[in-house]
């Protein structure tokens, strides 16, 4: 057990609240490991008629996977950061599959790692002071813990946008885009939580305490978005932004334009095949490749170094441009692994 997370059962709910407030309770493989043997044992625990998972402090539910420490373990053994993402993932797809209702408090930031223990969940609460979205092609990565077939489900082609620009969605747009099911003010987190330990069915506490999240801006923008971003590749959607020349479209070029050539090639693709996909499994099979491999990508290096190390803000990608980074590259880190496969998906694709 770690102290990181803290694990009880109150009442009728077992309680699951993340512990490292000062990290904006970023989500480690200790952490991990926790939260699945909780859920394997309240399985079959009729004391426990619903899990609640929250995060310590206003800040954050949970600011993402600790991708810092991933970092200081690939130089020393780059097998201890696959099984952290192989742990994680298993995690994420047990939590979508879970038997008993799930119902994530997600009040602050909920970002990368955060949105697979939040987002599969049955009941999904967002507040008004809720940030959530999926960062990972600012550090040279792609969206993962399940974040590509939550992005698939997304009205029209948000997905894909959201994965490119690392957009950060409010309560109304994480409602829209289906990351979310209802927003509860946050002053109530500690009424909501009480109703569920009480006893309450998580249904009926979800009505009585939510109110309406107002109009998204993302919702706002779908017809702008989906003129973009469902280009086949992100190189024609940049090329239609600019086209544009609006402020709406100039904004998520410079956006784009920070993050890593690759990771912004591999999410759209990864979103777009997602949308093919039959369920959140063989989303986790298909994200483990690319993870699987980028221990030994320039770009995962280089972006946590720069965002989360040195912190100067300044990565240098390998490839520099969007242009010249070749399609046969980028799908080729999603191919199948063959025998060191994660294995959710039954039966598994060629």
């Amino acid at each position: 057990m770690t102290d990181d997370v803290l694990i009880r059962i109150e009442g009728a709910a077992g309680r699951i609240t993340l512990n490292r407030p000062k990290a904006l309770n970023a989500l480690n493989h200790g952490m991990v490991r926790a939260i699945a043997e909780a859920l394997t044992r309240w399985r079959d625990d009729a004391k426990v008629r619903h899990v609640v998972i929250d995060g310590a402090g206003e800040r954050a539910f949970c600011a993402g996977g600790d991708i810092r420490a991933v970092y200081d373990m690939i130089p020393v053994d780059p097998e201890l950061a696959r099984g952290y993402w192989r742990d994680e993932y298993r995690l994420n797809a047990m939590i979508a599959r879970y038997p008993k209702p799930y119902v994530a408090f997600i009040d602050g930031f909920c970002l990368g790692g955060g949105v697979g223990l939040a987002c599969h969940g049955s009941h999904r609460i967002v507040t008004e002071r809720s940030a959530v979205g999926m960062p990972e092609t600012a550090i040279g990565f792609t969206p993962d813990v399940g974040g590509s077939w939550l992005l698939a489900c997304a009205p029209g082609h948000a997905g894909e946008y959201m994965a490119a620009t690392v957009h950060r969605m409010n309560a109304a747009d994480a409602i829209y885009a289906g990351f979310a099911d209802a927003q509860v003010p946050a002053q109530d987190k500690a009424a909501f939580i009480e109703a569920l330990c009480a006893g309450r069915p998580a249904d009926e506490t979800m009505r009585k305490f939510a109110i309406q999240p107002g109009p998204s801006p993302l919702a706002a923008q779908q017809a702008r978005i989906d003129r973009a971003f469902s280009a086949a590749t992100i190189q024609e959607a940049v090329t239609r932004l600019a086209a544009a020349n609006e402020a709406f479209e100039q904004e998520a070029l410079a956006k784009i334009a920070a993050h890593s050539p690759t990771s912004l090639a591999a999410a759209h693709v990864s979103v777009r095949q997602a949308r093919g996909f039959t369920c959140v499994e063989e989303s986790l099979d298909h994200e483990y490749r690319f993870a699987h491999r980028c221990v030994h990508l320039h770009d995962f290096r280089e972006g946590v170094r720069a965002l989360l190390v040195d912190k100067d803000g300044k990565p240098r990608w390998r490839p520099a441009r969007l242009a010249d980074v070749r399609m046969s590259d980028v799908e080729a880190l999603f191919a199948p692994l063959g025998a060191e496969e994660l294995g959710l998906f039954p039966g598994g694709r060629s």
